[in-house]
Formats: C-alpha cells, structure tokens, sequence
C-alpha cells in the first residue's frame, strides 16, 4: 500500500521546485527524477524526515571546469552540504571515462566541503533498511546539533547502548544477544546487561519466548532519527 502523506507531499515539493526553475534546469530535473531517485525519496528520505525540507532534487553544479552537471540530490543545513547520488549497476557501463569523470567530481565535491554518500539502486531495492540506517547515522549528529541550538551533541546513552540501538535498527529492530555479541566483539552477559538497561530506559522491548516466557530477544522502540543513536 502506497503512503498517501508520501505521495500528496512527494508531488507538491516536486511541482515547487518544477515551478521554480527553466530550460535545462527544468528539463534536467524532468529526465532525472526517475524510478532510483523517486525510490530514494520514499523508502530512505520520507521514512527518516517525513518532509522535504532543504532537499533539492536533479541540483545543478559547476565542476572545477566550470561545466554543469546534476547530481540526484542535495541536502542543506546551515552550512553544511550533503551530495546523495543514487547509482545502478549499469550507471556507468564500459565507459571507463564516465567512471573516471564521474569519481573526480565526487573528489571535486569533498574538496567543496559536501559530503557524497553515494548509494546502491540494487541495495536500496532489496535491503532499504540497511540503507536508511547507514543514511541516518551519517546525519543524526548535524540534525542533533541543530536541534540543541549550540552546535553540540551531548549524549544520553553509553558507547555500548548507542551501538546495541544502531545494530537493532539495521537487524529489523531486533537484536538477539549471541548475535549482537559476536558483531560487536563483546561478551553475552555484557550485551544481556545493556539490554536489560535499554528496557528500563524505554528504548528496548523485552520479548518473551513462547510458553515458557524466557527472553531471547529485544526490540528497538526508539524513533530511526533520534539524536539518541549518536
């Protein structure tokens, strides 16, 4: 089932930055808002945002030649810059040119202070949730900045609480012991500890196990952007 909020939101930014732009700009945001940037837009950016706020699609960009190009989309915030750019298997062929150019922009880029997350289509179709942790991790500090006024992050949870609620989110919102152990380098009982910690927290749901009601499991409760997975 399609997410209305999504789809009336989705067309409205769409058509505002459609009515703000002419000639190639225009044409150039028509061709490219396709299947892997619609994607992008719903299952990565609405489901961490729930707005386009500060988002520009198909953005036009001297390259150190001064030539234009468009990149799938940009992301301000105050000062800072982030450069997504969503690419297929096929995006670049046999074209050892267009690869080369390509990956000197994206140098181009850092050397302009943007950060370039550049992501897989493939992955995004089959595995969105790994996507939208890995997008979110690389944001949550300059959102959490902005939201303290002062441009610093302070942290209410421990190393090891942080990477328990980032591994459940990348695990489906789950996270079993044994597993998070052997991934994080640590013992069990430490794990079983932080977890248990997690619940009386609020963010962790402890989930019993059939008749016999033992726990096995725990469940992140926790919204995917907060400032407290820093």
């Amino acid at each position: 089932m399609r997410d209305l909020s999504f789809e009336i939101e989705h067309e409205k930014w769409l058509k505002k930055h459609l009515s703000s732009r002419y000639g190639e700009r225009k044409d150039a945001l028509r061709r490219g808002h396709g299947y892997g940037n619609r994607l992008f837009a719903e299952k990565i950016w609405w489901s961490l945002m729930g707005d386009f706020t500060g988002l520009h699609p198909e953005y036009e960009i001297k390259d150190w030649r001064g030539r234009s190009y468009y990149v799938d989309f940009i992301w301000t915030l105050g000062g800072h810059r982030f450069v997504f750019e969503i690419m297929d298997y096929g995006s670049h062929g046999t074209d050892r040119t267009k690869y080369r150019l390509d990956l000197n922009r994206g140098l181009f880029l850092q050397a302009q202070e943007c950060r370039v997350l550049t992501i897989s289509l493939d992955e995004m179709k089959e595995n969105p949730s790994f996507v939208l942790a890995m997008v979110q991790s690389v944001l949550a500090p300059y959102l959490a900045a902005s939201q303290s006024g002062s441009g610093t992050v302070y942290r209410k949870f421990g190393k090891i609480e942080r990477q328990l609620m980032r591994l459940a989110i990348r695990h489906g919102r789950t996270v079993y012991p044994p597993q998070a152990a052997r991934e994080l380098e640590i013992h069990k009982q430490t794990v079983v500890k932080y977890c248990r910690k997690l619940v009386d927290q609020g963010k962790f749901r402890a989930i019993p196990s059939g008749t016999s009601g033992k726990i096995y499991r725990y469940e992140y409760i926790g919204t995917m952007q907060s400032p407290d997975l820093l």
